[in-house]
Formats: C-alpha cells, structure tokens, sequence
C-alpha cells in the first residue's frame, strides 16, 4: 500500500506526493502519479457533466412521406431542464434516431447547435402532427439561431441528411403520442 510523504497545497487544489518506490524508474513514478489523477477523476466528476443519453426510453416515432412511413426511436424532452441540454456534447446518434423537443403549447420557437457536435435536420411540427418547417444540415457549434418561423408544438432532431434521403416536405405528417388525434381519428404512435 502507497503512504503519502506529504500533501501540498497549490492554487486551491491538493496534490499528494508519494515517496518514489525502489527499481521504479521516474516515468514509472510519472505514469503512477497520472494514473491515480486519471482514477481520481473518473471517480469524483460530476454525473452531469458527463455526456450522454438521458436516462428515459425510447419512443416510437413515425413520420409519413410520399415515399412511406418512416419509424424512428426517439427520446423526448418534456421539461425545460431537458429541452436546455438536448443534444448537446454527444459525440453519436444512431441512424433512425432522434430527439423530440415536446414544447407543451404551440409558440415561436428558436434553437441552436452551441455545445452540438452533430449536424442535424431540425423539423418543426404542429400541434396536430404536420411539419411547418425543415432546418436541414444544421452548423454543428454554431450559436446562430435558428427560428420555427411559426408558433410550433415541438421540434424533432434527426442525423444531417434524413430528410432529404426520406423525401420530407413540409406537410407531411409526424405521429407520436404527443401530437392531437390525427385527421383519421386514430392517436399519435406511441
């Protein structure tokens, strides 16, 4: 077992030095000392400032085109704490994936891709399921805004390119369960 010779204090932060061990090399005792500040961290950092997916499931999410009906799984922000981070510092998003921002009301709606590292299609919906808009190819990091253009209901976020490879117009239809009834009397999919 290690016994620390001494802790000192620098800049606020505490660093613990241990006294060298015999037949250890210097860049022995240096790669000992990073990884004890390596497992230290891993350890200690905050659960929020590691990036990830939310800890809610996925939901079923169907958009129809003149090409068919197109199934994603997607996970939806319901509150403003969720709708705040979004997607923000993922690294990955499988295909037929998305993230469904669930506004509660119809609004003027804006957003943006700081902290985004992904390219996105942006798809702005009503409240009863149609698209009134589509932000493709969205600027990864970039804090410029970019508007619904009309109040909305929510705001789907999908890889860069689906909706263009899915053939999406404005028009067309989304089904979740978050949506009004759909003109055929049926519910959103859920």
């Amino acid at each position: 077992m290690l016994q620390a010779s001494k802790v000192m204090r620098a800049k606020g932060l505490y660093a613990i030095e241990f006294p060298a061990r015999p037949g250890l090399s210097r860049c022995g005792v240096l790669k000992t000392r990073l990884s004890l500040i390596l497992l230290f961290f891993l350890i200690f950092a905050p659960a929020s400032a590691q990036p990830g997916p939310p800890q809610g499931g996925l939901e079923k999410l169907e958009i129809i085109t003149s090409s068919g009906t197109h199934e994603f799984l997607v996970e939806v922000m319901r509150n403003e704490r969720q709708r705040e981070r979004g997607l923000m510092f993922r690294r990955f998003l499988p295909p037929e994936r998305g993230m469904l921002f669930d506004f509660e009301a119809e609004r003027p709606v804006t957003m943006w891709m700081k902290n985004t590292y992904l390219p996105l299609d942006m798809i702005f919906i009503s409240r009863s399921g149609l698209v009134t808009r589509i932000a493709e190819n969205t600027e990864p990091l970039s804090e410029k805004i970019i508007s619904s253009g009309s109040p909305v209901y929510a705001v789907l976020e999908v890889n860069a390119g689906t909706a263009a490879r899915i053939g999406l117009k404005t028009g067309n239809r989304v089904r979740h369960s978050i949506f009004q009834k759909q003109l055929d009397g049926s519910s959103g999919a859920n």
